[in-house]
This record gives structure tokens, C-alpha cells and sequence, in this order.
């Protein structure tokens, strides 16, 4: 991960639980500084350390500032989160694209934050006058609103995402391997070989059909050397031997 991190603004945020949440979000994206805008109650409560889960540092090490205006003043470059239409002219990001804004912003040496709303009414408009640009989420339209520590979540893994070495998708074999596609064959001869006996086997017209249905069921399930080796006993003993 790089060093260079946003910090998360709550301003304004209304439950201590909900703030204890929110550092247990950012503490799973790898944020680190939290600044509290005035909040209704203590983010070192024993509410508020127990939603945190493990993240206590993150709220000791909080700030907490009067105003809007002070915990963005040392700061180059601010997104602002919110769900509704602003009567402002602004650039707006979905979570990904202001994400990579901000790991751009933060590679050039600025100072980055991620600014959340009041959980019941959202930012302000005098608040979010302060910020550079807005992230708006495509969400339900009948239903947008998130919980703040969901939102905090949402924001801080595409940052993360822009950070982190992710796997790419990948099939996981665990002790075992990927079988070539001459044992597989095998298999299925072994399998057809035993089918004599049906009389779809026998049609030669049903026959064909049926043994290209059932090579495509096992040549494009990556099926591993030990699913062989199972499927093979599973049919040895339906067979009797």
C-alpha cells in the first residue's frame, strides 16, 4: 500500500456508534486519519469503541474541529459525498473515477480528503461549496441513501482498490491441479465405455449426441486430477466393483 492516504471527514455525524463503524471502514481500506466535525457525541465512548472493532487507534487519534472551514484548511484537494442533485457547479465522480482523482492528486504530494454527511440529512451546501468535486454513487433511485459507515466503506475500497495488489480472478485448486485434457477424455471414454448397455447407447444417432453433451459437461469444467479420481470411485461403486 502506498503511505499517502485521504483522510475521511464526518461532519457533523450524529451517533457514536455510527463513528466507531466508520473507523472500523476505513481500518479495512487501510485509512488512517479521522476528522470529526463537531460531532453530537464522544467518538471515545464505550458505544463508540465497541463499533470499532479493532480500530480503536483511529478514533483515539481523531481530530475533532468546530467547523467545516478548519478540517479542510490544510487540505489541496476534497471530494465531497452525497446522494442528491446540488444547485452548484462541480465535477462529479462515481465512487471509482473520484477515487483514482484523489491517488492521482495524492501521488503529485497534495493533501486528499473524503468528506461524509449527518447521517439523516447529508452534507450541506455550505458544506459541500468547500469541496473540489462531488462523488455521487449510482444507487437505487427508490432508495439511495446509505448508512455512514456504508458510505465510508463504499469510497474508501475504491481508493484501496487504487492502492492494493488485487489478485485477479483465478480458480483456486488448493493440493491438487487442473487436469490435462487427455485424462479428462479418459475419464470420459471410461464413462461411455460403461454406457453400452442403454439403449440411447445403442441408437448410434443418440449415441453421438450424447457423448458431445457429455464431453462438453467435463471439458469445460477445469475439473481437477482429484475431481477425477472421485468421479472414477463414484462410478466404480454404482458399478459393483
Amino acid at each position: 500500500m502506498n503511505s499517502k492516504t485521504p483522510c475521511v471527514i464526518l461532519v457533523e455525524p450524529q451517533l457514536a456508534e455510527n463513528v466507531g463503524m466508520a473507523a472500523r471502514a476505513m481500518k479495512n481500506c487501510a485509512l488512517r486519519e479521522l476528522r470529526l466535525v463537531n460531532p453530537r457525541e464522544d467518538h471515545l465512548s464505550a458505544k463508540a469503541l465497541s463499533a470499532s472493532s479493532n480500530s480503536e487507534e483511529i478514533l483515539q487519534q481523531a481530530k475533532v474541529f468546530a467547523s467545516t472551514e478548519e478540517a479542510v484548511a490544510d487540505l489541496q484537494y476534497v471530494l465531497a459525498t452525497t446522494a442528491r442533485h446540488r444547485d452548484q457547479t462541480k465535477m462529479v465522480y462515481n465512487a471509482d473515477a473520484g477515487a483514482a482523482a484523489v491517488a492521482t492528486r495524492l501521488a503529485n504530494g497534495e493533501k486528499c480528503g473524503l468528506m461524509f454527511g449527518p447521517e439523516r440529512t447529508g452534507l450541506r451546501n455550505e458544506d459541500i461549496c468547500l469541496a473540489d468535486a462531488i462523488i455521487n454513487v449510482p444507487l437505487n433511485p427508490e432508495h439511495c441513501s446509505l448508512n455512514l459507515s456504508q458510505a465510508v466503506l463504499l469510497v474508501g475500497y475504491e481508493f484501496y482498490k487504487t492502492q492494493a495488489a488485487i489478485s485477479a480472478p483465478g480458480l483456486v485448486t488448493n493440493h491438487t491441479t487442473v487436469a490435462d485434457k487427455e485424462k479428462v477424455l479418459l475419464f470420459c471414454k471410461n464413462l461411455e465405455s460403461r454406457l453400452e448397455q442403454f439403449a440411447n447407447y445403442k441408437d448410434e444417432h443418440k449415441k453421438e449426441k450424447l457423448v458431445i453433451n457429455l464431453r462438453n459437461i467435463f471439458t469445460r469444467a477445469e475439473m481437477t486430477e482429484q475431481e477425477l479420481n472421485t468421479l472414477y470411485g463414484v462410478i466404480n461403486y454404482l458399478s459393483g466393483k
